[in-house]
């Protein structure tokens, strides 16, 4: 799974969760955005709860507590870096599920993806990297 999307390809992703660096990325945005630490203080890696969960449940229980506390998305930029599988086929979809889950705008929502150009365990195919932005604007309770 990657920015929510099931992607075939035969490597997968390692995590205590499903591996979804883009939504965990996105998570760890959204909570920073608001003060509130980050996706491994809400959901340790140490807690049963959370092996195997999806990370498209991750950002539910992120937009739930975005909600509580008075925030709506107004935008938000994952860039992804992978030399494989390739991503842009992929993009679309991912948008419009990243949108989904926050419910955003289709088009408040940006995704890139990026090789590393064989540098590092990224460019060697060994790992993949995933950051987000979020813009948030308070909204009244």
């Amino acid at each position: 799974m990657i920015g929510g999307v099931r992607i075939d390809h035969p490597l997968g992703l390692l995590g205590h969760s499903d591996g979804d660096v883009v939504l965990h990325a996105i998570c760890d945005a959204v909570l920073g955005a608001m003060g509130l630490g980050d996706i491994g203080q809400h959901f340790p890696d140490t807690d049963e709860r959370y092996h195997g969960i999806a990370g498209s449940e991750l950002v539910r229980h992120v937009v739930a507590l975005m909600r509580e506390q008075g925030w709506t998305v107004v935008n938000v930029d994952v860039n992804v870096c992978a030399e494989r599988p390739r991503l842009a086929a992929h993009r679309p979809a991912m948008r419009m599920r990243i949108a989904e889950l926050l419910t955003a705008d289709i088009s408040a929502v940006s995704v890139k993806a990026k090789t590393n150009e064989g540098l590092d365990a990224v460019g060697r195919g060994e790992a993949i990297a995933a950051t987000a932005v979020v813009l948030l604007e308070s909204r009244p309770i």
